[in-house]
């Protein structure tokens, strides 16, 4: 088994045997090195976005004083979901090797299909989620404001 996979498999099952959340782990490594490592801790922070990889990646962010990890890898025990996708995507991760597959996390409870169909259709999902656009013209001077401000950082 892959070394980096293992320590992720094993932040998976430290995680479940605590009840700290759902049986995922993940590690972020940096020239064949773990910066950092972290699991499911959704029940044990009372933090929905808690998820492994989210952890992972706040600690090696952290760690690295930076928040561009495009130097870095992500090893996960599960396929991740799409909100840790979009923290990969946005750390700049390039590459991430995952265990189980979403499909088997939806076996065992952990099903993101109600996301997905949203992203391609939030009308058909109204019932669960509404997105209602509100003030939009008050709202858009703070992004011109951003957009002039000659020290910004984009990220």
């Amino acid at each position: 088994m892959n070394p980096f996979m293992k320590q992720a498999l094993d932040e998976a099952v430290t995680g479940s045997q605590e009840n700290a959340g759902g049986p995922f782990g993940a590690v972020v490594c940096k020239d064949g090195l773990v910066i950092a490592s972290g699991h499911n801790e959704v029940l044990k922070t009372n933090d929905p976005t808690a998820h492994a990889e989210m952890v992972a990646i706040r600690r090696a962010a952290s760690i690295l004083g930076r928040f561009d990890l495009s130097d870095c890898e992500l090893f996960t025990s599960c396929e991740p979901c799409p909100m840790c996708l979009s923290a990969i995507y946005w750390s700049r991760i390039p590459r991430v090797y995952y265990g189980c597959t979403k499909k088997d996390a939806a076996v065992i409870g952990f099903d993101d299909d109600k996301i997905y169909e949203f992203i391609r259709d939030p009308g058909q999902q109204a019932d669960t989620l509404q997105l209602i656009p509100l003030d939009r013209e008050e709202c858009l001077p703070v992004f011109r404001n951003w957009q002039e401000k000659q020290d910004r950082t984009m990220y």
